[in-house]
């Protein structure tokens, strides 16, 4: 007998765990169960959910570090690195200046948020973003034991891509420190395995403490504002990700959208990009034919600067807001949000909820009140799945145009479409 077509795939247990999940999640909203019993329902759920995204988080670190030792000490040459980061920061760059334009353009010829009315309070206080100079004084971390604890990821980086420097320099004594690098990654990428398999579980809690905690009144009252961030980020990763692939990758985009269902789902149900970090650097390295030493990379610096979706959900709410409260944003008003949207996400934490943050930020800049967010807060928590999951896959689509154009990516793994792709891939993620 054919166990394949017995057996559900991870991904298939996935779609009805999500699926499953957000439909138990409403009944026991409605029903009145998730107010009657909290404990039982939404404290239940939260709990079970959060040990899965803390179990992704866990990898994170030495998921990012061994990588980006192993990446930069593959490479002959260490002045490859300047190359590499120039060009991957301007794509990055560039995608989220489209993706902020295009939110803008949405948001101004279809006002979502004319005719609402300003009687909304705040729900609970918005850090302030970090400043520039504090960002850039990150970089460079006293401490890579303290970095590692804070998740300062832009210190990570820097300090495990001079490792792999120092490690290609230093000759037999680095090729030894290199082979162990090697092996250490091996067993850090069986462990993100390990931990996929309980992904169905994870994913049906998140989705049930999410439907047990949203009312749909709040959706209603929004309903234009959340269907314009939805289909922006729709476009974007329809539109203006596949055209990138084809133009400057010369690859066909379709094969690329098929392979990244897993890591989409992935986000969407963690709300973090960091947290997908492990899961996209298998999906790029094992079924898009990315070399390591390009997407270790690219995924954590993108991870970690390119806020897409992010971008996305800023443009139309900075809109949304101003129209909410009547005010007529100027041109240069405009062209300051498009600025500061691009600057915020350099630094910024690829955990969920970090928009709200950065949105106080540009909110600010434009004279509109930081309290606003209290209008968007009640749907938030659905529209950062979804632009996470945009997020996520520009980093990987950035990852495929930069490995094409040095040379370092396998056209052969890429082209090939086998019984997988069918489930999306996951199998193959699983190492099966």
């Amino acid at each position: 007998m054919n166990t394949k077509a017995t057996s559900l795939s991870l991904n298939t247990q996935i779609l009805i765990a999500l699926v499953a999940g957000i439909v138990v999640g409403v009944l026991l909203n409605f029903s009145g169960a998730a107010e009657a019993y909290p404990l039982l329902t939404q404290e239940t759920s939260r709990t079970v959910g959060s040990l899965f995204v803390r179990a992704l988080q866990l990898l994170v670190i030495p998921v990012v570090f061994v990588s980006l030792v192993c990446g930069a000490s593959s490479l002959s040459d260490p002045s490859r690195l300047g190359r590499l980061g120039g060009k991957t920061i301007l794509l990055y760059l560039m995608t989220t200046a489209v993706a902020i334009t295009l939110a803008l353009v949405a948001g101004i010829g279809f006002e979502p948020g004319a005719g609402i009315e300003r009687d909304f309070t705040p729900m609970g206080e918005i850090a302030s973003a970090p400043a520039l100079s504090e960002v850039i004084l990150r970089i460079v971390p006293r401490n890579i034991v303290e970095a590692m604890a804070e998740g300062n990821m832009l210190g990570l980086i820097l300090f495990a891509l001079l490792i792999g420097v120092a490690i290609t320099l230093s000759g037999d004594a680095g090729k030894r420190i290199g082979s162990f690098f090697d092996d250490l990654n091996v067993v850090v990428m069986k462990f993100v395995e390990l931990i996929m398999k309980v992904a169905p579980i994870g994913v049906f809690a998140l989705m049930v403490q999410l439907g047990a905690s949203t009312g749909i009144d709040v959706f209603a009252r929004l309903a234009l504002y959340v269907s314009l961030v939805l289909i922006v980020l729709l476009i974007h990763v329809s539109v203006t990700y596949p055209l990138l692939v084809r133009v400057f990758g010369g690859l066909n985009p379709i094969i690329f959208l098929k392979k990244m269902r897993p890591v989409m789902l992935f986000a969407f149900s963690t709300a973090s990009s960091n947290a997908t970090i492990p899961v996209n650097l298998r999906n790029l390295t094992r079924r898009l034919g990315v070399h390591n030493n390009i997407a270790s990379f690219t995924v954590p610096l993108g991870a970690t600067i390119n806020m897409d979706g992010t971008a996305i959900m800023q443009g139309l709410a900075t809109t949304f807001i101003a129209q909410a409260y009547g005010v007529d944003l100027s041109a240069v008003q405009y062209l300051t949000i498009i600025l500061m949207v691009i600057m915020a996400s350099v630094g910024a934490a690829g955990v969920p909820g970090v928009g709200l943050i950065l949105l106080a930020t540009v909110l600010q800049q434009v004279n509109l009140p930081v309290e606003a967010i209290g209008m968007i807060l009640g749907v938030d928590r659905i529209l950062d799945m979804a632009r996470t999951a945009v997020n996520v896959t520009g980093d990987a689509a950035v990852s495929l145009v930069v490995a094409r154009t040095e040379g370092e990516l396998d056209i052969d793994t890429y082209m090939q479409m086998d019984d997988d792709d069918d489930d999306g891939g996951v199998a193959e993620l699983q190492g099966a």
